[in-house]
C-alpha cells in the first residue's frame, strides 16, 4: 500500500490542495487571505491565489508525518529569515493565525483531532492522504529509475 512517505511532497501537496479547492464544503479560504503575508519574515503576500489550500494540504501532511504536532512547532516550520537591512538576518516564526485557522478547518473536516500532546491525523485523514498518494504514484512515469 502506498503512503505519504512513498511519493514526492510537492506532487502530493498540489494534488491535495486541488482536492480542497474543488470541494469547498470542508476547507474554505477566509476572506482575509488575499490581504495578508504568511509571516513577518516575508515582504509580500503570496503570489499563488490558492495559497490557503496549499498551506492546509502542507499542514495536513506535516501533522501526518510528525504528529502529534503543536501550533508552535508548525509556526517554526513555516518561518524564515527576516531581512533587517545591514543588520544580520534573524529567524522569525510564521503566522500563528494562519496555522490555527488551517488546523481548525482541518479539525472541522474530520482530518485532524486534538490530543494532549498536540494534534494528530484521524483515520479518515490518514485514508484520504494514502488514497491521494496512490493516485499520485500512478501518475509518476517510471518510478524505478531512482
Amino acid at each position: 500500500m502506498t503512503t505519504v512517505y512513498d511519493v514526492p511532497a510537492d506532487l502530493l501537496i498540489n494534488k491535495v490542495a486541488k482536492d480542497f479547492n474543488e470541494n469547498n464544503d470542508k476547507i474554505a479560504a477566509p476572506e482575509w487571505t488575499n490581504l495578508v503575508k504568511t509571516g513577518v519574515h516575508k515582504e509580500r503576500k503570496p503570489e499563488n491565489v490558492d495559497w490557503w489550500y496549499v498551506r492546509c494540504a502542507s499542514i495536513l501532511r506535516r501533522v501526518y508525518m510528525d504528529g502529534p504536532v503543536g501550533i508552535n512547532s508548525l509556526r517554526t516550520f513555516y518561518g524564515g529569515k527576516k531581512d533587517r537591512g545591514v543588520t544580520p538576518e534573524t529567524f522569525r516564526k510564521g503566522s500563528g493565525a494562519i496555522v490555527r485557522g488551517a488546523l481548525h478547518q482541518l479539525e472541522d473536516a474530520g482530518y485532524i483531532q486534538k490530543v494532549n500532546a498536540g494534534r494528530i491525523v484521524t483515520s479518515e485523514g490518514k485514508s484520504f492522504l494514502d488514497k491521494t498518494s496512490s493516485e499520485v504514484i500512478k501518475d509518476i512515469p517510471e518510478l524505478d529509475k531512482y
